[in-house]
Formats: structure tokens, sequence, C-alpha cells
């Protein structure tokens, strides 16, 4: 009986700006992959315009088997993978899961920003939303904000709703 590697999600670091080139490049190459994105207006001088940017900048996540590794590294335009404690951080399907089903919702905002210099406060719980029954730990407090750490990726989410769908641990 042959014995199936099972595929994970995995973070690949891109060239900036390389995000969009490498996703389609991984789906040709036959390699299951998702580049978030999120519609911006951007201000031109003679115009406005709403234009798609990725979520994550210099990030493409990829969900491949241990054997498929070197296939993404041999992209052009693909840099490494992005490393936690010495090895390639596996993505949790579900943290995936939670921002597709986020970027779904009508009129849903995310910022990215990284973690470095923040330190842990408050810990939440999420009572409305796709994020409902999540906990997680206010870095930095506001009206509407709430940042929401994804582990494994060393960034902090940032999502917008009011402070009444929160409630104290």
């Amino acid at each position: 009986m042959e014995k199936t590697l099972e595929k994970k999600w995995y973070a690949i670091y891109t060239k900036p700006r390389w995000e969009k080139k490498i996703d389609s490049v991984l789906i040709r190459k036959g390699i299951e992959c998702w580049c978030p994105l999120q519609k911006v207006e951007r201000q031109w001088s003679d115009r406005k315009k709403i234009v798609e940017e990725p979520l994550f900048k210099s990030y493409v996540f990829v969900r491949i088997d241990v054997t498929e590794k070197s296939k993404v590294l041999m992209t052009d335009g693909a840099l490494n993978f992005v490393h936690y404690l010495g090895k390639p951080a596996v993505i949790k399907e579900e943290e995936l899961n939670n921002i597709k089903a986020y970027l779904a919702e009508k009129d849903a905002k995310i910022s990215i920003i990284s973690d470095e210099g923040f330190s842990s406060g408050d810990k939440i719980k999420v009572n409305y939303g796709v994020f409902m029954d999540k906990e997680g730990t206010v870095i930095r407090s506001g009206k509407k904000k709430v940042y929401v750490q994804l582990q494994s990726l060393g960034q902090v989410m940032i999502v917008e709703f009011p402070a009444a769908f929160l409630s104290p641990q």
C-alpha cells in the first residue's frame, strides 16, 4: 500500500510586487496556492480606481507536500519559505479559511502590519461575524479596531468592527 504524502499550507516570500505573478505561475505548474486579494481605492491625478491588491505584501500561500518544495522555490520570484522556529511555517487551514470568509463579507477591510515592537494586552473574545468565538490579544486598542495575531506568520491582522462585538476573557 502506497503512503500518500500529506499536503500542508505554507507561506512563501516573494519578490516585492510579484505576488499575483507567482500565484498564476504556480497554478500553471499544478500547485494549489492562494494569494489573498482585497479591493482598494487608489487615487490617480485624473481619477480614482478600484484595484485588487495582495493582502499580505510579499507572501503567497501554497498547499503542498514535502516533495513539491523545490518545485515552488524554482519559481521565478519565489524567494524562500517563511520559517518559524527554524522550519518552514505550517499555516493552519482554519486561519486561511477565516481570512477567506472575512474577505468574502461586504465591505471587509483588513490591514496588515508586522508584529515587531508590540506587547500583549487584554485577552478578548469575538462575539459576532466569521471570527465569532475566536480569542485574541488586544495589542493596541481603538474604538473600532482589534488586532488578531496569526502566530504562524508572525503578522498581525487588523480587523475593523464595532467594539460592542467584543467581550473580555
